[in-house]
């Protein structure tokens, strides 16, 4: 499982959790001066997750405005960004002259080096918490140069659409299900979300240029691998389509997997099957034809269908929920065949 640190404050008695929240703001590497009207009963929840180059906090607490002034930013410098993603309530940001309203769904970006002004408000009466998740990037991981990247502080951008979409897609996944990866993928997920959010301010600044051309490879075939398992179900799917549908040529889309571990069809071919493996398995799915699982999954041909599995497994689809249905009773007939003597 990831690495994940967790603070609650509801775990203390109602007025003492506020001043919790401040000490864990104060012990943070970017302290900010806090505000709130809920100082008598502050019930927020914070979660950090490691990915290597960067960290993902996820934040839910009542309504409050933080400031960070040139003080603060003398005293402590963390020499880095953060990509804040609105996930339930309203939020503000101001920075560099700029100032955004936030709805949930929506980004905004700022650089914890310089002053800043933040707030998310949930309902008055506190009942409904604001939600936000925070990409923390150091400035020496985001590969596009401080200058070029003034035009977004305070900013406001979709998530919603485009690479937003997949980069709040991301982030909800891992903060939300981090219980779903090892350890040892921290590293290779911190590169994913980096490169997608490099990939977005870099859009947003119409300056695609300034990103490199290796992080704009891994972030388009992220986004390559994202719609094809939205779209496993559907029989036409071909690496033509998966083209088009991003503007690129089919020469270009095989290039993008030639570093990879299999070619464009391989790689929509063993999802499918991962896909079939899992139903096959399902007690839930026991009683449905297998070729109904095989057409959900873009297998609608029985034979094709056959055939490939076999060719992936070494036996037919049958053959392989049975074994894995029932281990026990197919482990005792083997121990059986081999303690009977050949002579009865």
């Amino acid at each position: 499982m990831l690495h994940q640190s967790t603070v609650d404050t509801t775990q203390v008695a109602p007025a003492d959790r506020f001043g919790m929240w401040l000490d864990l703001v104060a012990r943070s590497t970017a302290p900010l001066r806090i505000r709130t009207e809920h100082t008598h009963d502050f019930p927020a929840r914070a979660e950090f997750v490691d990915l290597g180059p960067i960290q993902l906090a996820t934040y839910r607490y009542p309504s409050l405005d933080a400031t960070r002034t040139g003080k603060l930013v003398r005293q402590s410098d963390p020499e880095c960004y953060l990509l804040a993603l609105t996930v339930d309530g309203e939020s503000a940001a101001s920075q560099a002259g700029r100032r955004s309203t936030l709805r949930p769904g929506e980004f905004t970006f700022y650089d914890g080096s310089r002053p800043h002004d933040v707030s998310h408000h949930g309902t008055d009466d506190g009942r409904w918490l604001a939600n936000s998740v925070v990409a923390i990037i150091p400035h020496s991981a985001l590969p596009l140069p401080p200058q070029r990247l003034s035009p977004l502080l305070g900013g406001r951008m979709s998530g919603t659409d485009g690479i937003g979409a997949l980069l709040a897609q991301y982030l909800l996944q891992v903060t939300t299900h981090p219980e779903q990866y090892h350890a040892s993928d921290a590293a290779r997920l911190g590169t994913i979300g980096l490169d997608l959010a490099s990939t977005m301010l870099g859009r947003h600044l119409v300056a695609e240029d300034a990103v490199p051309a290796e992080v704009r490879r891994r972030a388009l075939l992220t986004q390559i691998q994202a719609y094809v398992q939205r779209h496993l179900g559907d029989a036409t799917l071909s690496p033509q389509v998966i083209a088009d549908a991003h503007h690129i040529s089919l020469r270009t889309l095989h290039r993008l997997f030639e570093a990879e571990e299999s070619t464009v069809a391989g790689y929509v071919r063993d999802l499918r099957l991962a896909r079939c493996r899992h139903d096959l398995l399902d007690p839930a799915l026991r009683q449905q034809p297998i070729q109904a699982i095989a057409a959900r999954w873009g297998f609608p041909d029985k034979a094709h269908f056959s055939r490939v599995f076999r060719a992936a497994h070494g036996m037919a689809p049958q053959t392989w929920r049975s074994a894995r249905a029932e281990p026990a009773r197919i482990v005792n007939s083997s121990a059986s065949a081999v303690n009977s003597d050949p002579a009865d």
